[in-house]
C-alpha cells in the first residue's frame, strides 16, 4: 500500500492508504481526528468540511492521495494549544449556534473559509454560503447570528425567529 504524507494541523502527518482512501477516513481512522464527521457519504451535509491548502473541502469527496504534500486543517486544529477557543468557535457558543454538535464541525471550518474570503459578509452571504452544510437542529438562525458575531458585526439588528 501506498504512503501519504502531509501537514495536518501544523504537524507532519503520515500513513499508508489504499487509493480508494477518502481524506475524512484517513483523518478519521488513520490519524485519530474523529472531530471531522461523516454525516451522509455524498457530499450533501458538509460535516465533513475542512481545509487543504487553506481552501474549504468536502473531505468525503477527496482521495487521502489527492492530499499528498497538502497543509490539512482540521476542527481539532482551530483552537488553542491552551484550550483556548477561537472566536469562531466562541460565538458559536455565545450565540447558541450549536445544538446536538453533529454539523458544528464543518459549520465552523466553513464559516472560517468564508471569513477569510469575506472579513464582513452580509446576513445573506452567510445564508448563501452555508447552502452546502446542512443542520437538523438549530434552524440556522444562531449559526448565521455567531457568524456574523465572531465577524465583528452588531447581531442586535438580527431579529429573533
Amino acid at each position: 500500500m501506498p504512503e501519504v504524507k502531509m501537514t495536518v494541523n501544523g504537524k507532519p502527518a503520515s500513513g499508508q492508504i489504499e487509493g480508494r482512501t477518502l481524506l475524512v477516513e484517513f483523518l478519521r481512522e488513520t490519524l485519530g481526528l474523529t472531530g471531522t464527521h461523516v454525516g451522509c457519504d455524498t457530499s450533501q451535509c458538509g460535516a465533513c468540511v475542512v481545509h487543504v491548502d487553506g481552501k474549504a473541502v468536502k473531505s468525503c469527496t477527496m482521495f487521502a492521495a489527492e492530499a499528498e504534500g497538502a497543509e490539512i486543517k482540521t476542527i481539532e486544529g482551530m483552537a488553542e494549544p491552551d484550550g483556548t477557543l477561537h472566536p469562531i468557535q466562541q460565538a458559536f457558543q455565545d450565540h447558541h449556534g450549536l445544538q446536538c454538535g453533529f454539523c458544528t464541525p464543518g459549520m465552523v471550518m466553513s464559516a472560517a473559509a468564508l471569513l477569510a474570503e469575506n472579513p464582513t459578509p452580509s446576513e445573506f452571504e452567510v445564508r448563501d454560503y452555508l447552502e452546502g452544510n446542512l443542520c437538523r437542529c438549530t434552524g440556522y438562525h444562531n449559526i448565521v447570528k455567531a457568524i456574523l458575531a465572531a465577524s465583528g458585526q452588531d447581531v442586535s439588528r438580527i431579529a429573533a425567529e
